[in-house]
This record gives C-alpha cells, structure tokens and sequence, in this order.
C-alpha cells in the first residue's frame, strides 16, 4: 500500500498564501492534484490569492473523517490546535 497513490486515502491540508500569509484548509484524495488546482487558480475559493505553501497535512482512512477533521480545523479550536502545532514553523515565517 502507498498512501501517496491510493486513492482511498483522504488529505485535510493547510496551505498558507504566499500574498497574504491567510490559511486555506480542506480535503481531498489527490493531494498532489489539488495542491497545484490551488496555485494555478483552478480553485473558485482561492483564485487570485496564490501562490500557496503548503504547511500541513494528516490523512484519514475515508471521506467522512476526513470531512469531520477538516469541520474541526476550521473551528476556532481546530485553529488553536494547528497555531499550537505550528508554533515553531509560524515564529520562524513571521
């Protein structure tokens, strides 16, 4: 099994604006595809706001934990918890 290339793995990611230093999560199964759909303002939501970096990603073993996962990083504890676990990364980006 390689989970960069099964595509019954799901990604909830975390980029970051190169234009603007806002953060953009969400999920997919092609994390490769949708990281460049991202940059090359193939993406409704962040058209005009790229280049992105990406900074974080987990993977779930399906699309509804996935879906949950990425509901709670939107939350204002899931920000908290990504702030937290990017502490370091943020303090050296400014």
């Amino acid at each position: 099994m390689n989970p960069v290339r099964d595509n019954k793995i799901y990604y909830v990611y975390l980029l970051q604006s190169e234009k603007n230093g806002k953060w953009y999560i969400g999920y997919t199964n092609d994390l490769r595809k949708r990281f460049n759909q991202h940059n090359f303002g193939k993406s409704t939501y962040t058209k005009n706001r790229g280049p992105f970096k990406l900074i974080y990603y987990e993977f779930c073993i399906n699309k509804q934990d996935a879906m949950s996962r990425e509901k709670y990083l939107k939350s204002g504890m899931g920000r908290r918890y990504l702030k937290n676990r990017l502490k370091r990364f943020l303090s050296l980006t400014g």
